[in-house]
């Protein structure tokens, strides 16, 4: 009985032993192939970094663009590695292998697209950026309700330093559909104030001393280009506002020059007695019924004198 099952077991054995003394042989015959691959390897890989490093070179020659750069650049040494490994499998003997490599690639590229979709977006977008580039580092731009300077970018992201001190990682899928508002393409920017003068002042004279008082302003710009326009009637003033330019280099210039036309505006008005009113109430207890303030005040005198 035990010498059956030797005999049984010992075919299974010898196969195993036979595909193991095979697959050495194989390995040991497979040996200068895979230096030579691996000597390919280490070729390709020095190949495609300082091919990468070269197209830089030459591209930024001929561009600013420093994204789409990257991007390019990326691609040129993906090329020089794929086709460095196509070379390789053809060396190893296993270039029927790559049809079926390229095939579960895609598959798998597939099912990573519908997984990690936004991402994709998020890197075509910012290639299209890259394209199109509707701001460089160092612009103030803002994109849904996010305002500062752009600090940098690349395919995935773009980065706001905010005038609040604050960074604020911004998708590129979310700029390329929104709005994208650049502060600095024309390096310019207009200021709007709203001002109330009181209804005794006399309109003309208003304006000429505002007007005046905003061309003599240094930092103006296109003063042929200020707008003054009165408003509306108020409760208790005429609103009039005043819209000029200035050079736009940063915020707090914007904020300087605000508060500069502020409070040159009002010490124009007291130079010339120009009134900016306080809000007005006026009180009437007399109202359907009710009891007038003079009476209340009758009233209560004759009660403290009875009393």
């Amino acid at each position: 009985m035990n010498q059956d099952i030797k005999t049984q077991m010992k075919a299974p054995v010898e196969t195993v032993i036979e595909k193991l003394e095979g697959w050495l042989d194989t390995f040991i015959n497979m040996i200068p192939n895979m230096a030579v691959a691996l000597l390919l390897l280490i070729i390709f890989l020095v190949v495609a970094r300082l091919g990468s490093k070269l197209f830089i070179k030459v591209y930024t020659k001929a561009s600013k663009n420093e994204s789409l750069g990257h991007l390019f650049s990326t691609f040129v040494y993906a090329i020089i590695l794929g086709i460095g490994l196509i070379i390789m499998l053809g060396v190893l003997g296993l270039d029927k292998a790559l049809t079926s490599v390229i095939a579960g690639i895609g598959v798998l590229g597939l099912v990573l697209g519908f997984a990690f979709q936004d991402i994709a977006a998020d890197f075509i977008s910012g290639a299209i950026l890259a394209f199109r580039r509707p701001f460089k580092i160092g612009d103030i731009i803002e994109v849904k309700d996010t305002m500062g300077i752009v600090s940098r970018t690349d395919l995935r992201v773009t980065v706001v330093e905010t005038f609040k001190g604050q960074e604020v990682y911004i998708p590129n899928k979310d700029i390329l559909q929104s709005a994208i508002y650049n502060f600095s393409t024309l390096a310019k920017r207009r200021i709007d104030i709203t001002v109330g003068v009181s209804y005794a002042e006399d309109l003309d004279t208003v304006e000429k001393i505002v007007l005046s008082t905003i061309k003599d302003l240094d930092g103006v710009i296109n003063k042929e280009l200020i707008v003054f326009d009165y408003a509306e009637f108020d409760s208790s003033s005429i609103n009039f506002n005043i819209r000029f330019w200035i050079e736009y280099p940063g915020e707090p210039t914007y904020f300087k020059m605000k508060n500069k036309a502020i409070k040159a505006i009002k010490s124009a008005f007291n130079e010339h007695g120009i009134t900016i009113p306080f809000p007005i109430r006026t009180l009437d207890f007399g109202i359907k019924g009710g009891q007038k303030l003079s009476q209340m005040e009758l009233n209560g005198a004759k009660e403290l004198t009875n009393k």
